[in-house]
């Protein structure tokens, strides 16, 4: 009987390690996917603003496609440089 109580404990044992195990995994791939949807939308809001005030430019100056442009590409650099730095951060 010795040997069966033994080997239950054991295996008892490894049952909560692999347990701890997932919840670590599952724990990791959460923080994976928050952190890639946190970079996908601060490149989206900046190009989005760039945009919005172009466009609200265009608008006040009455030159329609120049200042969408400009504020769109300007956008997307602040974009591609707050999820270059958040990245930056992340590794950290």
């Amino acid at each position: 009987m010795g040997k069966k109580k033994d080997f239950q404990t054991r295996l008892e044992i490894e049952k909560k390690k692999l347990n701890n195990n997932q919840d670590k995994n599952e724990i990791n791939k959460g923080l994976f996917f928050g952190n890639a949807f946190r970079l996908g939308t601060e490149l989206v809001a900046a190009v989005a603003v760039g945009t919005i005030i172009g466009f609200i430019l265009d608008n006040w100056f009455d030159t329609k496609p120049v200042f969408i442009l400009i504020f769109f590409f300007v956008g997307f650099a602040a974009g591609i440089l707050n999820v270059v730095r958040t990245a930056k951060d992340m590794q950290r």
